[in-house]
């Protein structure tokens, strides 16, 4: 499911949102500050808060309604 996700994320950086992504294998620290369970986990950020979480692949279109 990462490398699946992966593409439409880099799509929607293209785009102008701002895309970050962590290794939690590098980072397993902030992994469990975020509850990382599975991945790929995405987590929106708002005003620096993590206001909504979504595990597993996402396509494009439900993506786009989740960061709005």
């Amino acid at each position: 499911p990462c490398m699946r996700q992966a593409p439409i994320l880099e799509e929607l950086a293209g785009e102008g949102y701002h895309i970050g992504k962590v290794d939690v294998d590098q980072a397993p620290d902030l992994a469990g500050n975020y509850r990382v369970m599975s991945i790929p986990t995405l987590i929106l950020f708002k005003n620096g808060e993590a206001v909504k979480t979504s595990v597993g692949f996402v396509p494009k279109a439900q993506l786009e309604s989740f960061i709005l």
